[in-house]
């Protein structure tokens, strides 16, 4: 179940102004949220779509549909990449810890899961974790 795709190693390899790359990412991001057991409405909370939004998950999935081109998405999605990356680079032999991460209680984020910490605060919580994560990279 290794997801390592070779585009994700610098936010800027990838130009998400391309509907075609926005479709590419959309794929990505999904993959990346089923290995995390996220459900539909936290995939859509992370995305910053509306729950109304469950039908665009499949599109998403199967790359049928590109990613919204608003900034705020763009910018989710790069942060998203970058704590996969920073978590693979962590963990490069520990797949099981790699992807349940964020899904486990940390004492930084006052108990709460990194996913929470995500949820409740939006971009700016998504752009934290990504930032712990590269802080612990760089220890």
């Amino acid at each position: 179940m290794s997801f390592q795709p070779n585009f994700i190693d610098s936010r800027t390899d990838i130009d998400l102004n391309s509907p075609e790359n926005r479709k590419k990412a959309a794929k990505l991001i999904t993959k990346l949220f089923e290995l995390w057991e996220l459900d539909n409405a936290t995939q859509l909370n992370l995305l910053g779509l509306s729950e109304s939004s469950r039908s665009l998950l499949n599109k998403y999935r199967n790359a049928a549909s590109p990613l919204p081109a608003s900034r705020d998405v763009r910018d989710r999605v790069g942060w998203l990449l970058s704590c996969h990356k920073a978590l693979r680079l962590l963990y490069p032999k520990n797949e099981s810890l790699r992807y349940s991460w964020v899904n486990r209680r940390n004492q930084i984020f006052n108990g709460q899961t990194p996913v929470d910490v995500m949820k409740e605060q939006g971009l700016v919580g998504v752009a934290r974790v990504a930032r712990y994560l590269d802080f612990l990279r760089g220890q």
